[in-house]
């Protein structure tokens, strides 16, 4: 399976501006991202932006950058315009997208995003994680996959939502967007109108599923740190300042 890790990041956050090139350690945050990516070892690490001050930073540090418009509506338009312009003759199987807010992912979780693969039916693949602080059973902001269990550490993705779901006894997971694409349905899913439930929860990926599109999620253990805020860039610091006193 040949993989394309692809990387978008703008200039856009109003909570963080110039999130991409927060300093995190001694490097900007992209590069950061831009590093854990690589050591998944899955092949190719691309960031995909539309600011060549980004692109730029991240030449600087021996990574590769390419430039995408200014008008796309989402990461996943960026991505698919990126591997058009990286891959025209369609040898890469396999698309990761991956945050550029993650500056701390463990490149294990990376390599798990694949492991629904495993099922030849399924499109695209996903992460989750068990709610286990109650305060994010009822948070808006922490988005729950709703799934059917195929086996001890696999869903399949019936629904996402910003509720409290589903009601009743058992768990309740936390969906991590990080996602990887078959490449026919990551064209497939560019090509799609936004969706009557993905324009209502402000859910991108509820399009895929009514759409018919097949969604397995691989459960894993921890949730990446995202840098949304001041706050958790200061996080981020601490984390890499941690690991640089115990190297």
């Amino acid at each position: 399976m040949s993989n394309l890790i692809l990387i978008p990041a703008r200039m856009a956050s109003t909570r963080l501006p110039g999130k991409p090139l927060a300093d995190i350690g001694g490097l900007p945050m992209i590069v950061r991202v831009a590093e854990r990516a690589t050591a998944a070892g899955l092949g190719r690490v691309v960031v995909a932006t539309d600011t060549l001050e980004i692109r730029q930073s991240l030449l600087s540090h021996g990574f590769e950058a390419v430039m995408t418009r200014l008008d796309h509506p989402s990461g996943s338009d960026r991505i698919f315009e990126a591997l058009k312009a990286l891959d025209p003759d369609g040898a890469v199987e396999t698309v990761i997208n991956l945050q550029g807010d993650l500056p701390t992912i463990e490149p294990e979780l990376v390599r798990q995003v694949l492991a629904p693969f495993e099922d030849p039916r399924c499109d695209i693949a996903t992460l989750a994680v068990e709610i286990t602080e109650e305060g994010e059973r009822i948070n808006p902001n922490v988005v729950k996959l709703v799934g059917s269990p195929l086996g001890p550490t696999r869903l399949r993705a019936l629904y996402f939502t910003r509720a409290t779901a589903p009601w009743g006894e058992g768990p309740l997971f936390h969906h991590i967007g990080l996602y990887a694409y078959r490449r026919a349905a990551l064209e497939r899913f560019v090509s799609l109108p936004p969706s009557p439930l993905e324009t209502r929860e402000r859910l991108e990926q509820l399009r895929a599923l009514e759409a018919g599109m097949r969604i397995d999620a691989e459960i894993v253990t921890a949730v990446p740190l995202g840098v949304d805020a001041p706050d958790d860039l200061e996080k981020a610091r601490a984390m890499f300042a941690a690991q640089a006193g115990r190297a």
